[in-house]
C-alpha cells in the first residue's frame, strides 16, 4: 500500500531538509509547485502593480488594476492563448510554426467572405446556417492547411522553419487575394457574440456556476491524482500540501469570478436594454454584470482539452517522447511522421478557432488581421516555460505567458507608449525569457 508522507514535525530527516532548503523551497517541494510558475506569478504581479502605479505619472490616472481593464485583458488574451496551446506541442517536438498569424488572417477573411458574399446566395438573409456553415468551413480549412504543412515537413525533410516561413508569406497573400484588399464586414449578429462584449458574456449567475464547477473539478482532480498515486504505490504529498494547492487554485478561480462580475454594463447599453425590455431603471441605477466573456470560456475549454491531450493521451506522450529524443522515439516504433502531421493539423484547427474569436470580436475581417501574431504566440509559449530545445512545456504555462505578453502590451498602451517602443520592450522580454530557460536547463542538468 502507498505510504503518506509524514509531517516535518514527525520526521527529523524532513525537518533537517526544511532547515537546509529554506521554508520556500521546502514548501515548493512538498506541494510540487514548479518554481517557474511561482516566478511567472511574481512577474505578473510586478507588471500589474507597476503599470497601475505608473499611471498617474504618465496619464494622470491609475487605470490598469480596474475591473474594466482586467476584464478586457482576459478577453484580449483569449485568441493568442488558443494558438499558444498548440504552439507548445509544436515546439516540444523541436519544430516551429511561423505561419499561424497568416493562417488566422486567411481563414478569417474566408469565413467573412462566406458570411457576407458567398452563402447569402443560397440562404435567406439572417439564416443561422450562414454563420454555422462558414464556421465549419473555417475549421476545415484550418485542419487542411495544418495537415499540408505537417506533411511537407514530415516527408520532404525541409525544416519546419522554412516550410512555415513560406506559409507565412503564402497565406498572407492568399488573404489579400480573397478580400481584394478590403475589410469584409459585418458579421452575423449571433456570430459576433462569440467575440465577447456585454451581450457576448454569460452574466453573473452563470459565471458563479462556472466557478463552482471549476472548483469541483480542481478538488476532484487532486483527489483522483492522490488515489492514483496510492494505487501505484507512489509517494503521496502531505495532506496539508494537497489542501493548500486546492485552496490556492479555488481561490484564484473565485477571485476571477468576482472580478468579472464587478465589471458592469456601460450606462448607455443598460439604457437601451431597459427600453427594449420595458424595464424601469431605478434612481440608483441598474447594474448588470458582464461575467465571463465567451472568448475566455472558449480559451479555457481549449486549454483543458489540450492539457488532457498532452498529458493523458498516447498522442501527447509520443509528442513529448519525440521532443526528448527523436532518434530513440523512432527506434521505439513511434511513427514520427504521423505524429508530426497530427500536431500541425491541431495547430491549424486552433488557428481557425482564434480566427473565429478575432473576427467575431471585431465584427469584421481585415487583411492585416493576425499580423505578427506568430511572434506573440511563440513568445507566450517560451515565456510560459516551453523550451526551444524541445521536450519540455505545458499548456498552463503558455496561457500564463500569453497573459504576461498581453499585460505588457495593454499596460504600455495605457501609458501612451507608441508601437516601436512596445515592440522593443516585447523583444527584450522574449530574449530575457529564453535566457532564463537556458539558465534553468543548465541548473537542472
Amino acid at each position: 500500500m502507498g505510504r503518506d508522507v509524514v509531517s516535518t514535525a514527525e520526521n527529523p530527516r524532513d525537518a533537517m531538509l526544511v532547515s537546509n532548503e529554506g521554508v520556500m523551497k521546502s514548501f515548493l517541494r512538498a506541494t510540487e509547485i514548479d518554481s517557474r510558475v511561482v516566478g511567472m506569478v511574481i512577474a505578473l504581479m510586478f507588471i500589474w502593480i507597476g503599470f497601475h502605479l505608473a499611471g498617474p505619472f504618465f496619464t494622470g490616472q491609475a487605470l490598469f488594476l480596474t475591473p474594466r481593464n482586467l476584464w478586457n485583458l482576459l478577453t484580449q488574451t483569449a485568441s493568442i492563448s488558443v494558438m499558444a496551446s498548440g504552439m507548445v506541442l509544436i515546439i516540444v517536438m523541436r519544430h516551429i510554426d511561423l505561419s499561424v498569424g497568416s493562417v488566422l488572417g486567411f481563414i478569417a477573411v474566408v469565413m467573412a467572405w462566406l458570411q457576407v458574399y458567398g452563402l447569402p446566395q443560397f440562404f435567406e438573409f439572417g439564416s443561422p446556417w450562414i454563420w454555422v456553415i462558414a464556421t465549419l468551413i473555417g475549421l476545415a480549412f484550418g485542419a487542411i492547411i495544418g495537415a499540408v504543412h505537417g506533411t511537407i515537413i514530415a516527408y520532404s525533410g525541409i525544416p519546419s522553419f522554412i516550410v512555415t516561413l513560406g506559409g507565412l508569406l503564402f497565406w498572407r497573400g492568399a488573404a489579400f487575394k480573397v478580400a481584394s484588399g478590403e475589410t469584409i464586414a459585418p458579421m452575423d449578429p449571433v456570430y459576433s457574440l462569440i467575440g465577447g462584449g456585454p451581450h457576448g458574456s454569460i452574466g453573473s449567475f452563470w459565471s458563479w456556476v462556472v466557478g463552482a464547477v471549476a472548483c469541483a473539478g480542481i478538488i476532484w482532480g487532486i483527489y483522483s491524482a492522490r488515489t492514483q498515486r496510492h494505487r501505484f504505490k507512489f509517494p503521496l504529498r502531505p495532506v496539508w500540501a494537497e489542501l493548500t494547492v486546492a485552496v490556492i487554485l479555488c481561490g484564484v478561480v473565485l477571485a476571477t469570478v468576482l472580478l468579472v462580475n464587478v465589471y458592469y454594463w456601460p450606462k448607455g447599453i443598460i439604457t437601451q436594454y431597459a427600453a427594449a425590455n420595458n424595464i424601469t431603471v431605478p434612481p440608483e441605477g441598474l447594474f448588470i454584470a458582464h461575467g465571463f466573456a465567451i472568448p475566455v470560456l472558449i480559451a479555457l475549454a481549449v486549454g483543458l482539452i489540450m492539457t488532457f491531450a498532452a498529458t493523458r493521451t498516447t498522442l501527447g506522450r509520443y509528442i513529448y517522447a519525440i521532443g526528448g529524443n527523436p532518434e530513440a522515439a523512432e527506434l521505439a516504433g513511434i511513427n514520427t511522421k504521423k505524429i508530426t502531421i497530427a500536431t500541425f493539423t491541431i495547430m491549424g484547427v486552433l488557428c481557425a478557432i482564434s480566427a473565429i474569436i478575432a473576427t467575431a470580436r471585431l465584427n469584421a475581417a481585415a487583411i492585416a488581421l493576425g499580423t505578427t501574431d506568430e511572434l506573440y504566440v511563440i513568445a507566450a509559449a517560451v515565456i510560459g516555460g516551453t523550451s526551444l530545445s524541445g521536450g519540455t512545456g505545458t499548456i498552463f504555462g503558455a496561457f500564463f505567458g500569453a497573459l504576461i505578453m498581453q499585460s505588457i502590451q495593454t499596460g504600455m498602451t495605457l501609458l501612451g507608449f507608441d508601437t516601436p517602443v512596445l515592440n522593443m520592450t516585447l523583444g527584450l522580454v522574449l530574449g530575457f525569457a529564453v535566457w532564463l530557460d537556458h539558465i534553468y536547463r543548465k541548473r537542472a542538468k
